[in-house]
């Protein structure tokens, strides 16, 4: 084999052994962002179940709140309402925005007890309150692990290669489960 043979030889097995790490590398990308869009879809779910042992807790506090506020009926409305809302929301921002509308609700909600000293007292109450408070802090770590997900697929999209790659695998910019500005202040509640 005359030595030009073996130049144009060595040459081609560069170029095919480039192509093939390239390949293996793209592959390698459009693996790792199907698996980061998982992920936030994965941990968003875990967010929904926070968000739904909220909900069914929701209505037997009010029921006990009801007894002792019968004339609070702005309140409960609005509880039913952001409800509604959320369960009839299709998108990840419509949920949020429901779960927002009902965090301020109900914390106008608890902020009854301090008009009603015999609700402070009520067993049936306490145990609710404290329910639905784990509840609250259960949804605020998923929040935040949802958050940081949303955060890693999110910061690849920005990525040189990572914007191609993703838009390659149908994989869009993920929504931030944030508080509005409106929400992030304590509730006053006035009699």
């Amino acid at each position: 084999m005359s030595n030009g043979v073996k130049t144009l030889l060595i040459i081609l097995g560069v170029i095919a052994l480039i192509a093939v790490l390239s390949i293996m590398w793209g592959v390698g990308q459009y693996n790792q962002v199907v698996s980061m869009d998982e992920q936030v879809k994965s941990q968003w779910a875990q967010v929904e179940n926070q968000l739904k042992r909220r909900y069914d807790l929701i209505p037997n506090l009010v029921e006990t709140v009801q007894g002792y506020a019968k004339h609070e009926r702005g309140v409960f409305t609005d509880i039913a309402n952001a409800r509604t809302k959320y369960f009839q929301a299709s998108t990840v921002k419509g949920k949020i925005d429901a779960s927002n509308q009902l965090e301020g609700t109900l914390s106008r909600l608890l902020m009854l007890q301090e008009a009603y000293p015999q609700l402070k007292a009520n067993e049936s109450f306490l145990k609710l309150q404290d329910s639905l408070e784990g509840t609250e802090n259960r949804i605020a770590v998923e929040r935040m692990r949802y958050n940081d997900y949303v955060q890693a697929l999110n910061t690849y999209r920005r990525t040189v290669f990572g914007r191609f790659i993703s838009s390659l695998a149908g994989v869009g910019e993920a929504q931030y489960y944030e508080i509005p500005q409106a929400e992030q202040a304590v509730p006053k509640v006035k009699f």
